[in-house]
């Protein structure tokens, strides 16, 4: 899918993580990319994460998945909504919802959750951390945009679902199918179907927390760190208080922390590994028999296109004109020469065809080998 007229470069700058935005349908063509029945049937699935709200009056009540069959037939006519993460990592149809929205850089995109709900259903007054276009599959809702909200926000005291304690309409809208609405961080809103079969697909980003990247940047340096790496003072002077825990000492102690920590090469590269694993890194992916390098070789110097598994992340960083780190499901590749063309490649597109050229190269050969034996690459043998 792709849109009919949807200028990005104005958007990013008026819009995004500023304030929301309607979209009248703003595709070529609109079509529903995934059945009521397809998306519980996934709900019922053990590798799928998935949540059922129900509703009666003002209580609220989460579910977790897996769903047995037998629960969607015993839900009557109150309010309900199904909730389905990461559908894109299992409906090709729906992972093709992301590539209009390439003009966010790929490592900010998290997944697309797919709601269904009955007339009346939703998941209450709440905000999100991360930025969301909300699109409309099926049907009818009607969104309600609030005011600004952030973790000093009331919010209702319930175990799964963080819900408003007040919430005030400032906006409102029915979506219909096609229509999309951006939602930036932290705006409150409250989402609820108007009439039967309405289903809402939500195309969400990444904003990682100071408190997120400090935190797993630390622990993943502790092991780097030795017991004798210590505090030292030889040029100790007497002090005239004793008490007093000198500018000095806390200059050299300071420095002790933020030597390591401002490393900015060895950031990036944790963070290129750290933002690229998979949201479900315990899902196998895995090709039942591995690629031998020669069959690889023929299968390429053919024509055959390659996909990226939607499940997998893939983004670089370059390093210098000779370098580049590429870094796929949590893993770094360092690439030069001619892999650097195909590290971009397979960073630029979901399905692709590699040069008979790069095929000449053993370590081109030798690194999508690797990406395919590791479950991020496959063949499209459609």
């Amino acid at each position: 899918m792709q849109f009919n007229n949807f200028d990005a470069a104005a958007f990013l700058r008026d819009y995004w993580q500023k304030r929301p935005l309607l979209i009248r349908n703003p595709w070529q063509s609109w079509c529903n990319p995934l059945s009521p029945d397809e998306l519980a049937g996934l709900a019922c699935e053990d590798h799928v994460e998935s949540r059922l709200i129900t509703q009666s009056s003002d209580d609220w009540n989460a579910e977790h998945g897996p769903l047995p069959e037998t629960r969607f037939g015993e839900l009557g006519k109150s309010p309900w909504t199904l909730l389905v993460q990461a559908v894109d990592q299992h409906v090709a149809d729906v992972a093709a919802l992301i590539e209009p929205f390439r003009f966010i850089p790929n490592w900010r995109i998290d997944d697309v959750m797919v709601s269904y709900a009955s007339d009346g259903g939703g998941v209450g007054p709440h905000f999100d951390h991360y930025d969301v276009f909300l699109v409309q599959g099926l049907g009818q809702r009607r969104w309600q945009i609030g005011g600004m909200c952030d973790d000093q926000t009331p919010l209702r005291s319930h175990e799964d679902l963080l819900l408003l304690a007040k919430f005030e309409t400032v906006e409102e809208w029915v979506l219909n199918p096609g229509d999309m609405l951006y939602i930036p961080p932290g705006i409150a809103h409250n989402g609820v179907a108007v009439g039967e079969q309405c289903m809402t697909y939500s195309i969400g980003f990444r904003s990682p927390s100071r408190k997120e990247l400090i935190g797993s940047w630390c622990d993943d340096l502790m092991p780097q760190l030795t017991d004798d790496d210590r505090y030292c003072d030889p040029d100790l002077a007497v002090q005239q208080n004793p008490g007093e825990i000198s500018a000095l000492a806390i200059d050299r102690l300071h420095a002790m922390l933020t030597e390591k920590l401002s490393d900015r090469t060895e950031f990036a590269r944790w963070f290129g590994e750290f933002n690229s694993t998979p949201r479900y890194p315990e899902t196998d992916w895995r090709p039942e028999e591995p690629i031998e390098i020669d069959h690889l070789r023929s299968l390429l110097t053919a024509d055959h296109p390659l996909l990226r598994n939607p499940a997998s992340r893939f983004s670089y960083i370059q390093e210098s004109e000779s370098k580049l780190l590429l870094f796929v499901d949590g893993e770094c590749f360092p690439c030069t020469d001619k892999v650097i063309g195909v590290a971009e490649l397979l960073c630029a597109h979901d399905q692709f065809v590699i040069d008979p050229e790069w095929c000449t190269s053993d370590d081109v050969v030798g690194l999508l080998a690797d990406l395919y034996n590791r479950g991020s690459l496959a063949f499209d043998w459609g």
